[in-house]
């Protein structure tokens, strides 16, 4: 069997897939990658399925030994400068690894988040259906540790026609998202302010929510309460504090703080990649309809 002994994990190494769907009523949500766009590019230079598991690498610093074979791997996402045995091959591309050869990712010069695949996937023993992590719930198989072995599924016929993708460079300063209103941007006495602000990325950021700092929104009345409501990926849900917090694939399943806007699906894979002090500047994707007297004001 070939296996990818782990030698180094950096701040965070997962195993993440696209998820698992449609178990929301039993309180879980799907997590999966949080950059999907990069975790399918991976799979697909590789010439895996979508769904096959890749390792979802937080700011670099990973290192894995190759055993039982050669294998063909894939790096997306964050540009983390990935080598074997030193040499560099270029972020989304494809690279052939020989047994007992080391593959390394260093820190990202612009980005948060990298993906590794491996023709054939990383064939660990799904849970509930996904092989990814949820941080929130701890479902799926635990962060990996150095000297973890990781087996290597079995390769499906075919081969990619690519040996490198184009793909744009991630922004290091400002990033704009497109957000959609609603449901309850009736619930700020100004809701345009979540656009007119430059907010920036905070630390206390994770797989769950990422944090936004900045002038807080005000709320038309502050003493009231919203009953918990389902919440979805991309929802900009507003605390008492009035800073927002943009939900992640690690999301719960409800929340009780009000939603002002979802950021659209198209742009959620831009937010895995927002490093803490990053400037984020928010764009309504559509024009907000005034909501009137709709919420019992």
């Amino acid at each position: 069997m070939i296996t990818l002994e782990v030698l180094r994990t950096g701040p965070l190494a997962l195993l993440e897939d696209l998820g698992r769907p449609g178990l929301a009523h039993v309180g879980v949500t799907r997590s999966g990658a949080a950059d999907r766009r990069a975790h399918r590019l991976a799979n697909r230079l590789v010439a895996n399925p979508d769904g096959h598991a890749t390792v979802e690498i937080t700011l670099g610093g990973f290192a894995a030994r190759v055993h039982g074979g050669d294998v063909d791997i894939a790096v997306t996402g964050a540009d983390a400068d990935p080598a074997v045995g030193g040499i560099p091959f270029g972020a989304n591309s494809i690279h052939h690894v020989r047994a007992g050869e080391v593959i390394t990712l260093d820190v990202p010069r612009a980005g948060l988040r990298s993906y590794l695949a491996v023709r054939g996937g990383i064939a660990v023993e799904p849970v509930l259906g996904s092989r990814s992590y949820d941080m929130m719930s701890a479902i799926g198989p635990r962060p990996l540790r150095a000297g973890d072995a990781l087996p290597v599924g079995v390769r499906v016929d075919g081969y990619p026609e690519l040996d490198q993708a184009p793909v744009a460079a991630i922004a290091e300063d400002l990033l704009e998202l497109r957000v959609v209103p609603g449901p309850r941007d009736d619930w700020f006495t100004d809701p345009d302010a979540l656009v007119r602000t430059d907010w920036v990325a905070t630390d206390r950021s994770d797989r769950v929510g990422m944090r936004l700092a900045g002038l807080p929104l005000a709320f038309r009345r502050p003493e009231r309460q919203l009953p918990s409501e389902g919440a979805t990926r991309g929802a900009i849900q507003v605390p008492p504090n009035g800073q927002p917090v943009i939900l992640g694939p690690d999301h719960p399943v409800t929340g009780g703080y009000p939603v002002i806007g979802v950021v659209t699906d198209a742009d959620t894979d831009k937010v895995a990649q927002i490093r803490p002090g990053q400037t984020v500047r928010l764009h309504w994707s559509r024009p907000r309809i005034a909501a009137g007297n709709s919420s019992g004001w």
